[in-house]
């Protein structure tokens, strides 16, 4: 039996990865707003540390995995500096807060939520994406604050998947024994894409993206890769960002990303 943390554990993926991970046999601590073993706004920098505080004392021993579900859309009318706190910082502070017990456990994995929004969604800001990478909280949900909710929110699942990538690689996760890695989901069939269902402004493009399966993903579809991520068999995995969405990126961006630089290497 392993140990893993898993935010936004109360609806959705959140629950559906808490009901996997469990149905396999683990134990996970969930957090949440409400209804979960630890309650905790991750929305504020006191709030990231009383949820970590409260892992640690649930989990002294060490932790395996952790898993930053918690998150908001970009609704008409959602705060957009909101949406940054909680989808970005609140991940971040979470992962990095619980670090030490991961390495105390012998090392683990962290399986952070992008969005399929990254690639299949235009024109998002990049100013946001910038200050999340440098860590200042207050100049990105300014830079946040001039834009849409519905624009913010892929910067933010960009931020993330570019700290995956970025930091994962570093001694003190990948060297540490810790795999960092980044999932990007689509449309999911969760309370939050209900919700986006009846947004008078976007509600009527929620289905508009192409779908090669004709049917929007299941929170225990996702919740599948999720465990995979979390499990040895996994163990070459660092740093990337999976999409899950049914091949919706594949259909609107044919062809895989591709370097147009020319490779050097260093001379021996």
């Amino acid at each position: 039996m392993r140990t893993y943390v898993v935010s936004g554990a109360a609806s959705g993926i959140g629950a559906a990865t808490k009901d996997r991970l469990e149905r396999d046999g683990h134990r996970v601590i969930g957090v949440d707003l409400a209804k979960a073993d630890v309650e905790a706004d991750l929305s504020t920098p006191a709030g990231r540390a009383d949820a970590v505080a409260r892992v640690r004392e649930l989990a002294p021993d060490g932790i395996d995995g952790v898993v930053p579900c918690a998150g908001i859309a970009g609704y008409t009318g959602t705060d957009p500096a909101l949406l940054i706190s909680v989808n970005y910082f609140g991940a971040i502070a979470l992962v990095e807060g619980l670090r030490d017990l991961l390495a105390s456990a012998g090392g683990g994995s962290v399986v952070l939520l992008a969005s399929n929004s990254v690639t299949c969604q235009p024109g998002w800001p990049e100013g946001p994406v910038d200050a999340c990478l440098a860590g200042d909280e207050a100049a990105a949900r300014a830079a946040a604050a001039e834009q849409e909710a519905v624009n913010v929110y892929p910067a933010s699942k960009f931020a993330l998947a570019t700290w995956a990538r970025r930091e994962g690689v570093k001694p003190e996760w990948a060297g540490a024994g810790i795999r960092v890695n980044s999932i990007a989901p689509g449309l999911i069939s969760t309370p939050m894409t209900d919700e986006l269902r009846k947004d008078p402004v976007f509600g009527p493009f929620a289905d508009m993206y192409p779908n090669a399966l004709g049917r929007p993903g299941r929170p225990e579809e996702v919740a599948a890769l999720i465990a995979f991520l979390l499990s040895d068999e996994s163990s070459l995995l660092v740093g990337n960002m999976i999409l899950v969405d049914g091949g919706t990126d594949a259909i609107l961006n044919v062809e895989p990303p591709r370097s147009t630089e020319k490779t050097t290497f260093p001379s021996s």
